[in-house]
């Protein structure tokens, strides 16, 4: 193919292609969840969704991977930089298929198969109370249920997800080897709406990351631990914990147990989201003191622990809004003043006169405790999931912002609702105005990082219920 110079608008413009339309006029496969969208394809292991999209953003949570639309098109189509342009312009179209080459066609799907057990337990028994130190009467309670076991070629620990007839539909393997490269695979042929779980008659789910996590809970707290119930995602996905509460009425608590870590708390924040969605509104987090439950076990064993793992973009996001100082809102100024910060990349004061705009056109009477209301209403509805686009990308939706502020801020008469509309175009750009704020000051200090580095000390431990 011949180089074609696009130019940098072309490029933006490519790369901002809305994805979910994209792709549902293609025939792609899409499921809406809140804000965003699940493309579905099928492989040779089953059906998958661990892909999100949000506008011309997307994410896979199977891989930790994600981009913009152009980084999808040759992720997923194999597409060189050239083509994927000149695709997302409509300047070519290439026949694509109704998943991404990828993903093989459904009728390719194997056959769901156990992997053979072996006659004994020894290496996993082994394994599990030396290495990770759990109890073994656990291990015994899934061994009798047939839900974990040996496998006879590897000697892996095999964790099987029954459905609701007792039958196994799903199987994780993970490597006993201390001393070579370990891993953990989910069996070809796995139905991802089942996973490793023990279901109890309380109202309790807790949902674990994988199934040693769940063990070593059950470890840390044994107290009547029956009486409740526990899942492991195998990462984290929410299929297998939607199956879970729609196959046992009783279950109408979800405890969320996933990692302390930049992921498992980007996943907690999105599973919630997700079950209050499908109508479970009871969801807590429960967070271990240290990166993961197995970890939790070790420090109690004398082992060193891996310290749990902040979310710098949560923890600065937080920092920078519970810092918004109130400004009196002077509408006769708002505009100049809003122009003048954007213009000057005083994005906290941009933020301060969008948050103190906003509270004006609630409520002018009571408008300092109403600005304290917004900004403890930013601290609670930011969610890093949402948040993944790089600074180039904020600044642009900061601008649009902007632009669609101004517009509505030369209104003259306005009525109770247009007002209430011109509050939320307001939080929406403080919102916004703070993002682009955290993502300037987390890559200055990655660049200072990178010049001199600092040992960071560990975090104080903490659980809590919230």
């Amino acid at each position: 193919m011949p180089y074609i110079p696009f130019t940098d608008e072309q490029k933006q413009l490519a790369n901002s292609v809305d994805l979910a339309e994209y792709l549902r006029v293609r025939g792609e496969k899409l499921e809406r969840v809140g804000i965003e969208h699940k493309l579905i394809y099928y492989d040779s292991s089953g059906k998958h969704d661990s892909i999100t999209i949000r506008g011309s953003k997307w994410f896979d949570h199977k891989n930790q991977v994600g981009g913009g639309a152009i980084k999808f098109m040759q992720e997923f189509y194999d597409m060189d930089f050239q083509t994927a342009v000149q695709e997302l312009l409509g300047q070519r179209v290439t026949p694509l298929s109704h998943s991404p080459p990828k993903a093989i066609a459904k009728e390719e799907k194997k056959e769901f198969r156990l992997p053979q057990a072996n006659t004994n337990m020894h290496r996993v028994y082994a394994y599990l109370i030396k290495q990770r130190f759990i109890a073994p009467e656990v291990i015994t309670h899934f061994a009798k249920q047939h839900t974990l076991y040996e496998d006879k070629e590897h000697h892996n620990a095999v964790f099987v997800g029954i459905d609701e007839n007792g039958v196994p539909r799903q199987a994780s393997k993970r490597s006993t080897n201390s001393y070579g490269n370990s891993f953990r695979i989910t069996c070809q042929g796995s139905d991802t709406r089942y996973s490793f779980a023990h279901f109890g008659e309380s109202k309790r789910l807790y949902v674990f990351e994988a199934p040693i996590d769940m063990l070593s809970f059950l470890t840390l707290y044994p107290k009547e631990w029956q009486k409740h119930s526990y899942i492991a995602m195998n990462g984290v996905y929410e299929n297998a914990v939607l199956t879970a509460l729609k196959n046992h009425s009783n279950l109408s608590e979800v405890i969320l147990c996933v990692d302390n870590d930049e992921g498992g708390i980007e996943a907690a924040d999105r599973l919630r989201d997700i079950l209050n969605e499908n109508g479970y509104s009871n969801v807590k987090r429960l967070a271990p003191p240290y990166k993961d439950w197995n970890e939790v076990l070790k420090e109690k064993n004398g082992v060193y622990a891996l310290p749990a793992v902040p979310n710098k973009h949560k923890e600065e996001y937080h920092c920078q809004a519970e810092n918004l100082q109130y400004l009196k809102c002077r509408p006769d100024k708002l505009t100049s003043q809003i122009y003048a910060a954007f213009k000057n990349e005083q994005y906290k004061y941009l933020a301060e006169y969008a948050l103190a705009g906003s509270a004006f056109f609630i409520d002018k009477s009571c408008e300092k405790d109403m600005f304290a209301k917004l900004r403890a209403k930013l601290k609670a509805e930011y969610k890093p999931y949402t948040d993944k686009g790089k600074a180039a990308a904020k600044q642009r939706n900061l601008q649009e912002c902007v632009t669609e502020v101004m517009k509505d801020l030369r209104q003259t008469a306005r009525t109770r609702e247009q007002s209430v509309n011109t509050a939320k175009l307001l939080y929406q750009l403080a919102d916004r105005a703070v993002r682009l704020s955290v993502e300037e000051t987390l890559s200055v200090s990655i660049q200072e990082q990178n010049e001199d580095i600092d040992i960071v000390p560990e975090p104080e431990p903490c659980m809590e219920f919230s």
